[in-house]
């Protein structure tokens, strides 16, 4: 099998290294890919980011199949494109995007399937917004509508915050045009945690647990980031957690896709609050989440692509997806001044011995050399039977792994 694995991130680091187990696949072309990707077997880059380039492209290699890792292509309606073309992907429809793509699609979804969630209300107007706020309860969330690469949810502590919030969502339009329109919503306290899963439009099946970690800075402090770390399993995911989960969340969630019409043969994530009124769903995203997936498939056993290959036959029914016991630490290092303005263009140092447990995201391969260019640039992973084992190999790993001004959070698996 040839593949093409759109996405340049960890996420896509972790994919291609996965599918890359499988005896069946020849080539995995990863467009745009990263230095990670460079260097992994059956693997390589092509520098094709547009939809219709990347048509081409899989028309003119004869790709077997899509696999669609950012959000970004899949709300732009790639799966629509491909399939229209007689091309197999993975992914929803624009349709099913859109539970990602529009905050205010999403919630009014879940309103309308009975899916436990916050109270909320969608804005338009920028005076209207503001209004809503003099009377509110604080801390409250405001969310800009659109895709707005991880950044566009402020929990406002007091008024003011919200206020400014607003001039910067709907007035100074810092998103260009996702902030356009906003959600406000109520503020859920608990415990935060992440479920991926796979559908085939006919049976949801949920992947083991996960804790993202968001704030750059010990104990949960300092400004969110797209992650700086992940435990999975979550252990704050108990089985009466799931129970709740399945019956008020995901559940009625296939329903809502069902009744839609959607076209959903894809990933489905949900970010979940474990609150002290049960569990409530936060968003919905319609890919595997980074860095969540660099520990969820370390410790899935299942073959990747026959899962997808599944999906995509609308065969689920077949499948039980197999664990390793134990969990995996996810340690993010970043560049320093993330997730500000990052300083990059560095050399990255690895010891060959744990290339395997790295996942690549911001770096390129530059004359057989690694060089930073984002902000996150790395995931470490390290497994074991106990959380406190695993926690301790991710970060004797770290050890191995330095690039001028690294920097990671130095609590993951130890904070809440």
């Amino acid at each position: 099998m040839k593949i093409l694995l759109v996405g340049s991130g960890g996420r896509e680091s972790a994919i291609a290294f996965k599918i890359a187990q499988n005896e069946k696949v020849e080539k995995i072309y990863v467009a745009p890919g990263n230095g990670g990707t460079a260097t992994y077997k059956k693997c390589e880059n092509v520098n094709l980011t547009d939809i219709d380039e990347l048509l081409v492209f899989a028309k003119n290699n004869r790709i077997d199949l899509t696999v669609v890792g950012p959000e970004e292509p899949l709300t732009n309606g790639i799966v629509d494109k491909f399939k229209s073309e007689g091309l197999k992907i993975f992914g929803p429809d624009k349709k099913g995007a859109e539970l990602e793509g529009s905050k205010s699609f999403s919630k009014d979804f879940m309103k309308k399937y009975g899916v436990s969630t916050a109270e909320y209300e969608v804005f338009y107007d920028h005076k209207k917004a503001k209004e809503y706020l003099e009377n509110c309860n604080y801390p409250i969330v405001i969310k800009a509508d659109g895709l707005a690469a991880g950044k566009g949810v402020v929990i406002c502590e007091e008024k003011k915050t919200a206020l400014e919030t607003i001039d910067l969502f709907m007035i100074n339009d810092i998103f260009k045009g996702s902030g356009k329109k906003v959600v406000i919503e109520e503020f859920l306290e608990g415990i935060e945690a992440s479920i991926l899963s796979i559908t085939d439009g006919k049976r949801i099946i949920p992947f083991l647990s996960a804790k993202d970690h968001k704030q750059i800075f010990d104990g949960n402090k300092g400004p969110n980031t797209g992650g700086m770390g992940v435990v999975c399993p979550n252990p704050y995911v108990t089985e009466e957690v799931l129970k709740d989960f399945y019956e008020n969340i995901m559940d009625k969630t296939l329903i809502g896709i069902q009744k839609e019409e959607m076209d959903f043969k894809g990933i489905i994530f949900f970010g979940i609050m474990i609150t002290k009124n049960g569990v409530k769903l936060l968003e919905y995203n319609v890919r595997m989440g980074d860095p969540e997936t660099q520990s969820v498939l370390s410790l899935m056993k299942t073959d990747i692509l026959d899962l997808i290959e599944k999906a995509i036959e609308e065969k689920l029914d077949d499948v039980e997806v197999e664990w390793e016991e134990g969990y995996c630490v996810n340690v993010v290092l970043s560049s320093k001044g993330y997730p500000g303005k990052a300083e990059t263009g560095y050399e990255i140092n690895i010891d060959n011995e744990e290339i395997s447990n790295i996942f690549i995201a911001g770096a390129k391969l530059e004359e057989g050399k690694l060089i930073t260019t984002g902000g996150r640039v790395l995931s470490v992973v390290g497994k074991g039977k106990t959380l406190n084992e695993a926690k301790n190999n991710a970060y004797k790993i770290r050890e191995k792994v330095n690039f001028f001004g690294a920097y990671c959070r130095s609590d993951i698996g130890i904070a809440k």
